[in-house]
This record gives structure tokens, C-alpha cells and sequence, in this order.
């Protein structure tokens, strides 16, 4: 095995069967062999002291504080039926929480669901983060194991199950990750090597600290094990904007020639703030969200102008946004919900049935990548809260103050109202209860699937508050004040 660790003088792995010590080389790197079979339990002693779990432990079976455990992933009998790799001219997304997407809230319990999805049109699922957090129950953005299935979902081998049956469906996977922070724990990598800085701050702490050789290869060599072991067919890269990197080559830019050096290519689609063009235009992207149709289409169904909708809710702006900003259509993913915006919303509330009919129809109509958010496409209408489960007391007390304070300055409620997030109701609350989908989001994608993809604004007519746009001889004639639409043939 291998560890980069500068802060260390002496390493070794201490086992149920013993401690085998590592051999420092260049650039801080320890290495050695230890006997284990996949399963065998180890834990790294830094300076003969303090044991921790391996920084890029391939599983943490008893959760962050626990030990690692050996994964063999050549054991995995990968069949890879229908696997064949995602294009943007095809691709639907659709987003979805493995602890809240089915009762279980394992990776297994997706599986049932995955043909169903397949036949509304859907093309590719995106798995919100799935690498080790602290407790059972997150978002998943506050990882700190990044090699490691979360194992409340199932561990290694429930995510290769589940990729590989989504492949069987016809469905490609995009796994989110995260590379602009580290979760609460991070002290247990630090012990190893300095992956954070001090010399700048992200709204989670100190920053990542990617001048280091041994931090950017943990980033880098993260991505290309999930394509490698795991055969995912996309990255979706959580708030790049966040990222500092003051090296000559960002670590953006690097991670995408690095994935596209495999064997089988994958898709890169980064998260970042409206107007920052950067994944596109300076580190080779595939694509990127583009939140600014959600709040132009939230404002213009929703009155609502708080916070950064103020500056949205214009009829003209949503039909620019709609075509694609003036850019390949293709590379911009939009959507009419998504995890961010029901979930960061003080009750996790989602659109009413009739605003979602329109927002979701232009949103399918569009250009532009469409990415549905799980449930959406039965109106589901349970709350997609924000809740947490961290095991540190003082974690979790400034993230339930933390919420509070999010929220003080709105007069419609006390910030008492706001729900727990550590509490296990906010997380049941958050359950999916699923039923038939609308009909009208398998028109729609069939329509996607068979139209030019083309969009022509025919009336945009901010007064009336109506919207209307064609593909070919179809058109779409939305109502935003009466929360109507028609699809005309």
C-alpha cells in the first residue's frame, strides 16, 4: 500500500494480526505489503501513537471512526450489459438521495426502481455524494472517506450492484463528488499530511489546500477510482467555485484530462455560480448547471424575490436562458427542482403541483440538458428537508445553529419552525412516497427524444406574463400568472 504522509516519521499498519511498519520514499510517500485478504480489518499508527483509518480507505465498514477494510475490486463480477457511455445529445438526468429515495435507503433498494425511470426517459441517474460521512444519515457533502461508499447505503459492493443494474436498464450513472471541502473529521487526515490551508477560507473552513502534490493526487486519483473501479460514466464536481487552487494548472483542468485518459471516457459536469464560465471555457468540461432558468422560472410562477431571486423573474430572460445563454445548449444543465433548491429552502418545500407542470415543461422543452429532481415527476409532495446525523456534539450544535441563523431574518416564522436537521424526523419526513408519474413528463421527454433541438422563441410578452416556444411544429405556450400550459401540435 501506499500513503503520502509528510507529517509522519514513522507509519505502520496495525492489523488483528499484527503491525507492519511502511518504508518512507520520495516526495513523503510510505509504502509497504501487509497480508490481508479483501475484508481484513487495519488501522495506519503514525510515529508508533495515534492510530486513524487510511486517508483514502476503500471502506470504512464501522463508519468514519472505525477501521478500514481491504476491497478487492477485481472480485466484482461486472457484467457492464448496456454500458456504453453517456452523450450530451441524449442526456436526462435525474437526481436522486440514496438514504431518502426508497424506504431501505440503500443502493440496493434503488435497483427495483431504475427500469421505471428508464421508460419515462430518463437516460442517466445522478447519485448524490455516497463517500463516508460522519453518521448514517446526510446529503453527503460533508464527506471525509472519499474512496469509501457510505456504508449505511451498502458499502462497495451495493454501489457496484447498483451501477452495473443501471447499465442492465440502459441508464448511464453520474456519481457527485466533492473536492472543495472536507467534512468534520478532517483532523484525522491531517494528522498525515497538511490537506487543508489556512491561507484561505471556504464558508466550510479552511480551504483545500491543492499546492500540495499528495492533496492533488488524492483529489485526482479519487475521480479516477470511481470511473475505474466502480464504472460510473460521469462526474458531477460540487461547487467548483469554491475550490482555491493557486498552482499553473487548476486542478479542474487536470482532473478532466485524467479521467479522459481511461479506458472508458467520462463525462464532466461541473457546479458553479451563475455567470462563472470557467469549467467551460478554461478546464475542457463537458457541461455545467445553470441555475439562472430555476430562479427566473421560480420567480415567475412563485412572486417570491427574496435573497438572490431579486434580480430574476423576467420572461425575456428565462427564453436567453432557455436557448442556452448563447452557448452550446448542450453544456447547460438546468432543471425545475433540484437538491438545492427545495432542500436549502427553510421547510425543504417543493413547487405547487401546477407552477412544477410549467416549469418542468419548459424545462424539457428547452435546448438545454434537463435534470429532474426525484420525485418531481409525480408531484411528490414531501418535503426534501436538510438533515445531518454528525457524531461530534459541537458539530452538531453549530450546524442546528447554524440553520437557525440562516434563517432569523425572515418574518414569516421563528427560527424555532426551522426543523432539526439532527433530528431522524427531518430525515423520515424527507422520504420519497412514490405513485404514478404525471403523463405529461413522458410526452414530453418523447417529444425531446424526436424534435430538433432547436428552440424558437415565438412571444415572449413580459405584461401578459406568457411565455410561448416551438421545436419543429410543436409548441409550448406557458401562462405564468395562471399556471397554465399547452402543448400544441
Amino acid at each position: 500500500m501506499t500513503v503520502w504522509a509528510p507529517r509522519a516519521r514513522t507509519l505502520a499498519v496495525h492489523t488483528p494480526d499484527g503491525a507492519y511498519d511502511l518504508e518512507p520514499g520520495e516526495e513523503a510517500v510510505y509504502r509497504g505489503f501487509f497480508p490481508g485478504a479483501a475484508g481484513t480489518e487495519y488501522l495506519l499508527a503514525v510515529d508508533g501513537a495515534e492510530t486513524y483509518p487510511d486517508p483514502c480507505s476503500a471502506h470504512q465498514p464501522y463508519g468514519v471512526r472505525g477501521a478500514s477494510a481491504v476491497v478487492d475490486h477485481a472480485a466484482f463480477r461486472w457484467t457492464d450489459a448496456g454500458r456504453r457511455g453517456l452523450e450530451l445529445d441524449e442526456l436526462v438526468l435525474y437526481e436522486l438521495h440514496v438514504g431518502t429515495f426508497t424506504d431501505e435507503g440503500t443502493f440496493d433498494a434503488v435497483v427495483p426502481r431504475l427500469a421505471a425511470l428508464r421508460e419515462l426517459g430518463v437516460t442517466a441517474i445522478e447519485l448524490m455524494p455516497v463517500a463516508t460521512f460522519p453518521g448514517e444519515r446526510g446529503w453527503g457533502y460533508d464527506g471525509l472517506y472519499t474512496f469509501a461508499p457510505h456504508p449505511a447505503y451498502g458499502g462497495p459492493e451495493g454501489l457496484a450492484r447498483l451501477v452495473d443494474a443501471a447499465h442492465a436498464s440502459r441508464l448511464g450513472v453520474v456519481l457527485d463528488v466533492v473536492y472543495n471541502h472536507i467534512g468534520p473529521g478532517s483532523e484525522s487526515l491531517t494528522a498525515f499530511g497538511p490537506y487543508l490551508s489556512s491561507r484561505h477560507r471556504t464558508v466550510w473552513g479552511d480551504a483545500v489546500d491543492y499546492t500540495q502534490h499528495g492533496v492533488r493526487e488524492w483529489a485526482l486519483q479519487n475521480a479516477e477510482h470511481w470511473v475505474r473501479d466502480y464504472h460510473v460514466d460521469g462526474l458531477r464536481l460540487d461547487a467548483v467555485g469554491a475550490i482555491v487552487d493557486e498552482t499553473p494548472r487548476h486542478i479542474c483542468a487536470e482532473l478532466a484530462e485524467r479521467v479522459r485518459d481511461l479506458e472508458q471516457r467520462p463525462l464532466v459536469i461541473s457546479e458553479i455560480e451563475v455567470g462563472d464560465w470557467r469549467p467551460l471555457d478554461e478546464w475542457g468540461h463537458d457541461a455545467q448547471w445553470v441555475d439562472a432558468s430555476h430562479h427566473e422560472l421560480h420567480v415567475l410562477l412563485t412572486g417570491e424575490r427574496d435573497g438572490y431571486y431579486a434580480s430574476y423573474g423576467s420572461v425575456a430572460g428565462l427564453a436567453a436562458q432557455l436557448q442556452g445563454c448563447g452557448r452550446d445548449p448542450r453544456q447547460i444543465v438546468i432543471c425545475a427542482q433540484n437538491h438545492d433548491q427545495v432542500g436549502n429552502r427553510p421547510f425543504g418545500d417543493r413547487l405547487p403541483p401546477d407552477a412544477l407542470r410549467v416549469a418542468a415543461a419548459l424545462t424539457l422543452f428547452s435546448s438545454c440538458t434537463p435534470l429532474l429532481f426525484m420525485g418531481q415527476e409525480w408531484h411528490e409532495d414531501h418535503p426534501f428537508q436538510f438533515f445531518t446525523d454528525h457524531i461530534d456534539p459541537e458539530i452538531a450544535k453549530a450546524t442546528r445553529d447554524g440553520r437557525k441563523e440562516e434563517f432569523a431574518a425572515f418574518s414569516s416564522f421563528t427560527s424555532e419552525d426551522i426543523p432539526d436537521p439532527q433530528a431522524v424526523d427531518t430525515f423520515l419526513r424527507s422520504k420519497l412516497g412514490p405513485r404514478a408519474p404525471d403523463p405529461l413528463y413522458a410526452e414530453l421527454l418523447e417529444l425531446r427524444r424526436t424534435l430538433p433541438r432547436e428552440l424558437e422563441i415565438v412571444e415572449a410578452d413580459e405584461e401578459a406574463r406568457v411565455l410561448r416556444v416551438r421545436r419543429g411544429n410543436v409548441e409550448l405556450a406557458a401562462d405564468f400568472g395562471a399556471r397554465t400550459l399547452e402543448i400544441r401540435r
